[in-house]
């Protein structure tokens, strides 16, 4: 049988069929659903777009992060972060502005569509937001600066998210770490002060 059979060499260039590639799944956690909003992460994105001197690159991305939520009436009513957006719609940048004009249609638009629609929001709790305000009052009087002055409560939540939104040991040891550099290194000070050394990058250099 086999003299009729013609066998021919396989080809190079023509592989076997390959089978359809592998899904690749992400897990999605609660807190990466646009409804799915916590409070602390709006409050630092506000604070990164009030704060005076703030670079480009430091705007966008705090806008970038809102952009990725839907906050509800009450949260925008309680942080004013809706004010802060529509104020950075005249910014002089035409990125930013762009950006925050199309943050601030979206919410609007569908605040007003879906206003009976409940959203999940998470807060710290009381012990913690105590911890938190010691902080900021520490970092206040290490800048020379009265209390609540905005860039403390920038410096405070950057630490507080950098440690995973926990009052904990690292929390703690970077929050004594930024106010030892404060008080003891005026060149330091004075560059975070005047916006030169970015909030993010003088934490990051901080955290131990």
């Amino acid at each position: 049988m086999d003299r009729f059979v013609v066998r021919r060499p396989r080809c190079p260039e023509s592989p076997r069929r390959a089978g359809p590639a592998p899904r690749a799944y992400r897990q999605a956690t609660i807190e990466s659903l646009k409804r799915v909003v916590v409070v602390e992460d709006i409050k630092q994105w506000k604070s990164m777009l009030e704060l005076p001197g703030q670079q480009k690159e430091s705007l966008i991305e705090a806008l970038e992060e809102l952009k990725k939520k839907i906050p509800s009436k009450e949260v925008l009513l309680s942080t004013k972060i809706g004010h802060t957006v529509n104020k950075m719609r005249k910014h002089s940048d035409p990125d930013v502005a762009n950006l925050a004009r199309d943050i601030y249609t979206e919410w609007r638009t569908f605040i007003r569509d879906h206003s009976n629609r409940p959203s999940i929001e998470v807060r710290s709790n009381p012990k913690t937001e105590a911890f938190r305000r010691n902080a900021r009052k520490l970092l206040c009087e290490a800048l020379d600066l009265e209390v609540d002055h905005p860039l403390a409560e920038a410096l405070e939540r950057e630490a507080f998210q950098g440690c995973r939104r926990l009052v904990s040991v690292p929390y703690r040891r970077t929050v004594r770490a930024l106010v030892f550099c404060l008080r003891h290194q005026p060149e330091t000070r004075a560059q975070v002060k005047a916006g030169t050394l970015p909030v993010s990058a003088f934490v990051q250099s901080q955290k131990k």
